[in-house]
């Protein structure tokens, strides 16, 4: 699921990521108002992934709607309190926050794996992974994130954001899902520890066709496709770092 890591260009696009998130950990004002941006990572970073997932920010009732936009808070509320359990049992930590998703949702069945081929699909990425697959993709992916394969930390953020939205584990939640994983990757391995920038933002910013096309790069396992994905990746994390150095700036 990583041959395309290591391809001419991938690295560099992920430096120039981490260098981007890199200043906002030095900025002056990020330091001194720690928590306030914290809190508005979490804030605008569970807005921008319900909208992803096709929500209406106007609706904030017990409507469909108004469950992602809660679901979403949930889950990326959740995240801090993962980072001490995610290396040992990444997919202990899955089920746990497909739970609160289930929770705030209404639907599915809470961490448990789909035994069907059917799964939410609100992007329309199509290509649903068949059922009787994802556990043992899920058992390769706990191997590499537990290990490391000696990866920087955004090819390890990469490639389980890839994975779990390629192999849509759960029948629902997937998306909101995989935009906290990318969070707890960068924190447990230490390149946002603080949680300060918003990856959410960047995918959004970057639009949904483009999450799309992405994705279906990443599911394709051709490995130039994986480098448009890995790219594509960089950028966000990037556009997220800079969105909260600019915030931090207001």
């Amino acid at each position: 699921m990583s041959h395309w890591i290591v391809r001419p260009g991938v690295r560099d696009a992920l430096d120039a990521a981490r260098a981007d998130v890199d200043a906002v950990l030095w900025d002056r004002r990020v330091r001194a108002n720690a928590a306030e941006v914290a809190a508005s990572s979490r804030s605008r970073g569970a807005r921008d992934s319900a909208v992803i997932e096709g929500a209406d920010l106007a609706f904030d009732d017990d409507s469909p709607m108004g469950r992602v936009v809660a679901a979403a808070h949930a889950v990326t509320d959740a995240v801090p309190g993962q980072l001490t359990t995610w290396s040992r049992a990444p997919l202990q930590v899955m089920a746990h926050l497909h739970a609160i998703l289930v929770a705030s949702l209404g639907t599915g069945e809470p961490g448990r794996p789909r035994s069907d081929d059917a799964a939410e699909d609100p992007l329309g990425i199509g290509g649903v992974p068949p059922a009787s697959i994802v556990g043992p993709r899920l058992q390769e992916l706990a191997r590499l994130i537990a290990r490391g394969e000696g990866l920087p930390a955004l090819s390890v953020a990469a490639i389980t954001h890839g994975e779990v939205m390629h192999m849509r584990p759960f029948a629902s939640g997937t998306g909101l899902l995989a935009r906290a994983c990318i969070r707890i990757v960068l924190a447990e391995r230490g390149v946002d520890p603080s949680l300060f920038t918003i990856p959410e933002l960047g995918i959004q910013e970057q639009g949904r066709p483009a999450y799309v096309s992405a994705i279906r790069d990443y599911a394709s396992g051709d490995p130039d496709r994986g480098v448009a994905y890995a790219r594509w990746f960089a950028t966000s994390i990037a556009l997220g770092a800079r969105a909260a150095l600019d915030s931090s700036r207001i």
